[in-house]
């Protein structure tokens, strides 16, 4: 079937790794030229996007739009089906200015350009290709072409134990991604018709046994890339070797897909099996919250604070998700765009701290403030909306999860007000952790700023070293070092970043207005599951602590019950 308009979301897909054809080409020997490239490939997709959603995306829809369907493999029945909607649409869009940006920061590197703005312009096409694919098995693909380009940026651009964490990157997430095939298989050839389509999959009405498993496969899938506790543990490894641009796209981007695949195949398709694992969700997010934040508080890394920080982040999507309530639903997606914007920066900002002082120990560090003001400021800044400051993102985003699981009808007063209280807790350390890490980086004792570059002469010579590989230009030795203040390039890249933050922060409209209504729709589909459910099974939705309860509204319309 072809589409009776312009292919926007093909050409969208498409651009970046169609592009990435010609660097190896492009004549370019210091690797100038294909920077610039590929800053221009980045802001030209980003643009496109931006101009296709303004003019043919209508907000006030929550079915699919801008379809397109091409036969593939048709004795398969895999269709090149691309599509968006308001889940879509938002993280599209952030996925564009995460990745353009974290090209630009990426302004330093010199060791094989290349292969690496190649690299970055591959993931660029996967990352959307997974957010805007209407057919599973597409999805499958596009999930599985991301992790080439991501284990190979850190294995070649990262730090001493890089090629440690980019291959615990690939097994965790590859063995992970094994369950999204088997469960597209199984849900495609259940039924008369083989498809994998998700318009058809959310029509075939799946016994419970099957929707279970499925579910839970699914679950341990997404629930890697989300980085829910214990899966977690890759994630502060990649990070922790990984170069602050591979950093920006892991925790802004390739995170939130975990979170996009619960409510797109979880959620949408198997909305009986959620009545179920919900409980279970809003356990799991409460232990990243919590966990998360402790063993952030423990490090002395400083990108691995962030890392722990980050999955203490994402237990408020869990939370949302599990709420059963249009603000809690609504408050996981704004908290994965709040997440995705704010650890973007904050990484970013992390690579810049270390290319003056060339270490990511906080306990070398201090008195830095003093020669770098605006790099203070702009930390200070992305890690006050990282602890929720009002006016910022990351607190209408998290009031709106809390209000959600506050509010809703379906869990019993004890659960909820554990669960808050619990979330709470976790909340509470957040500004703890990234005071004291402000503190030890730019403030500590007052000494006078300090770094160590053992080896660094050695890495100057050969790039290829197995124990250390130097980003930028910057390793200089000792007595060399700069430390010089946030450049104009540094200072945009974090303003694009704070100027969003801000402005969701005091009109949350800015994003909330491109998916209020897919996700009413989407909390509308498990609730009206979790109706059915609770009053074909009373026996079990009572007042107990772990299973929802069938709410008040619902009560009157069961036969036999007696308000």
């Amino acid at each position: 079937m072809m589409p009776d308009q312009f292919p926007w979301l093909t050409a969208i897909i498409l651009l970046p790794l169609v592009a990435s054809l010609a660097i190896p080409v492009l004549p370019d020997k210091e690797g100038k030229r294909v920077r610039w490239y590929a800053l221009g490939v980045g802001i030209g997709d980003f643009v496109l996007m931006c101009y296709v959603f303004w003019k043919h995306y209508d907000a006030s829809s929550a079915t699919f739009q801008l379809v397109e369907k091409y036969a593939w493999v048709p004795q398969l029945g895999l269709n090149w089906a691309v599509s968006v909607d308001g889940l879509s649409v938002p993280l599209v869009l952030l996925a564009g200015l995460v990745t353009t940006l974290s090209i630009f920061a990426a302004w330093q590197v010199d060791y094989k350009p290349r292969l690496f703005y190649f690299l970055m312009l591959v993931l660029y096409s996967a990352q959307i290709g997974v957010f805007v694919a209407q057919d599973v098995m597409l999805l499958f693909i596009m999930w599985e072409l991301e992790l080439v380009p991501v284990y190979l940026l850190v294995s070649i651009w990262g730090g001493k134990k890089r090629r440690y964490a980019a291959t615990k990157f690939l097994l965790y997430t590859a063995a992970a991604s094994i369950f999204i095939l088997v469960a597209a298989l199984g849900m495609a050839f259940y039924g008369d018709n083989i498809t994998f389509d998700m318009v058809e999959l959310a029509m075939k009405d799946y016994p419970l046994a099957l929707e279970l498993p499925l579910y839970a496969g699914l679950l341990i899938a997404f629930g890697v890339k989300l980085a829910v506790f214990p899966l977690h543990t890759w994630l502060p490894d990649a990070h922790g070797e990984a170069s602050a641009p591979v950093s920006m796209i892991l925790a802004g981007v390739l995170l939130k897909m975990g979170g996009y695949g619960l409510i797109r195949l979880n959620l949408e398709l198997l909305p009986d099996a959620h009545v179920y694992f919900a409980p279970i969700l809003a356990i799991l997010g409460i232990v990243n919250i919590s966990y998360g934040a402790f063993a952030s508080f423990g490090q002395t890394n400083m990108k691995r604070r962030l890392a722990y920080s980050s999955v203490s982040h994402m237990g408020f999507v869990l939370l949302g998700i599990a709420s059963f309530t249009d603000v809690g639903i609504s408050g996981a997606l704004l908290q994965m765009i709040s997440h995705g914007l704010i650890a973007a920066v904050l990484f970013f900002l992390a690579g810049v701290t270390y290319d003056r002082t060339h270490t990511l120990m906080m306990d070398e560090m201090g008195g830095i403030g003093q020669v770098m003001p605006k790099v203070f400021a702009l930390f200070t800044a992305g890690a006050m909306a990282s602890l929720a400051l009002p006016g910022m993102s990351g607190f209408v985003s998290e009031l709106s999860v809390f209000v959600g699981v506050t509010t809703s009808d379906i869990y019993s007063s004890t659960f909820r007000t554990v669960t808050v209280f619990l979330a709470a807790v976790g909340l509470i350390l957040t500004p703890i952790y990234l005071l004291s890490m402000l503190r030890q980086v730019f403030y500590n004792s007052g000494a006078a700023p300090t770094c160590d570059l053992d080896g660094s002469l050695k890495n100057l010579n050969n790039q290829g070293n197995q124990e250390a590989v130097c980003f930028g230009t910057n390793c200089v030795l000792p007595a060399e070092a700069r430390y010089n203040d946030a450049s104009p390039r540094e200072v945009f890249i974090a303003a694009c970043f704070l100027a969003l933050i801000v402005g969701i922060g005091f009109y949350p409209k800015l994003a909330t207005n491109v998916y209020d209504v897919k996700m009413v729709a989407v909390n509308a589909q498990v609730r009206q599951s979790h109706s059915q459910i609770a009053k074909a099974n009373l026996s079990i939705y009572g007042k107990g602590f772990w299973f929802p309860r069938v709410a008040e509204t619902e009560l009157a319309s069961v036969p036999g019950i007696i308000k």
